[in-house]
C-alpha cells in the first residue's frame, strides 16, 4: 500500500532527524475514533504490530516507556511528525507518567515504535445514562458509576447517528450511550469528547 510506504519513510526520516514535518494528522485522522480502527492489512484477530497500548512508566528525551496490559514493554518514539491527542490535540509535555495511551506508528529495526498518532487516556465505553447534573453526566458502566465531565468547546453529542453537535440538552436519562473521552487516571471520571446516543422519536 503506497500510503503505508510513504508513512514509513516519513516517520523513519523524522526519527533520524532528517525531515522537518507537518503533524502526522496530514497522514491520518487524529479524531479519537481513529484510535479504534484496525489497519487494513491486519488479519482479523491478529495483533497489529504497529499498534501499542498501556500505561506510561517513564518519559525520556522524546521516548515514552509504556507497560502494555499484556506485559509488553513498549518504547514509543515521539517525533515532530507525531500527533498527540489528550481530549484535544496537544504536545508531549502534557503527557505524564501514569497516563494510559494508545499509539499507532511504524515499528523500527530496533523495536521502537515511531509514533504517527498517540491518544492519551482515551476510553471508548458502552454506558447507560444514570443522571444529569450541571456540566456532568453520570453513567452506569457494568454496574459501576462513572462521572462524565462536559468540557466546553470540546464535548459533543451525536443523536440518532447524526453529526455531533455541542448541544448536550437532548441527552436522556435511561438511554444507552457510547462515550469516547479522556480518562482521568486512577479515578472513575472521564472528560467527554463525543457521546453517541439516541433520543425518543415522537413522530412515528
Amino acid at each position: 500500500m503506497a500510503l503505508n510506504m510513504d508513512r514509513r519513510s516519513l516517520l523513519t526520516s523524522a526519527v533520524l532527524g532528517s525531515a522537518s514535518l507537518v503533524g502526522a494528522t496530514a497522514l491520518g485522522s487524529l479524531a479519537p475514533e481513529a484510535a479504534f480502527a484496525k489497519g487494513d492489512d491486519i488479519e482479523p484477530g491478529a495483533p497489529d504490530p504497529n499498534f501499542a497500548e498501556g500505561r506510561v512508566t517513564g518519559i525520556s528525551e522524546g521516548m515514552l516507556l509504556v507497560a502494555g496490559s499484556d506485559g509488553t514493554l513498549w518504547r514509543i518514539r515521539v517525533t515532530n511528525a507525531s500527533s498527540i491527542w489528550k481530549l484535544h490535540p496537544t504536545s508531549l509535555d502534557k503527557v505524564a507518567v501514569g497516563d494510559g495511551l494508545y499509539a499507532r506508528g511504524v515499528r523500527l529495526g530496533d523495536g521502537t515504535l515511531a509514533a504517527d498518532a498517540i491518544w492519551v487516556n482515551i476510553v471508548n465505553i458502552q454506558v447507560h445514562v444514570a443522571a444529569l447534573a450541571p456540566k456532568k453526566i453520570h453513567f452506569d458502566h457494568r454496574g459501576k458509576r462513572i462521572i462524565g465531565h462536559v468540557v466546553p468547546g470540546v464535548t459533543a453529542a451525536s443523536y440518532n447517528n447524526t453529526p455531533a453537535i455541542a448541544d448536550m440538552t437532548m441527552v436522556q436519562v435511561g438511554r444507552h450511550a457510547q462515550v469516547i473521552g479522556a480518562w482521568i487516571p486512577d479515578t472513575n471520571e472521564i472528560e467527554i469528547a463525543t457521546l453517541y446516543t439516541s433520543t425518543i422519536q415522537h413522530n412515528h
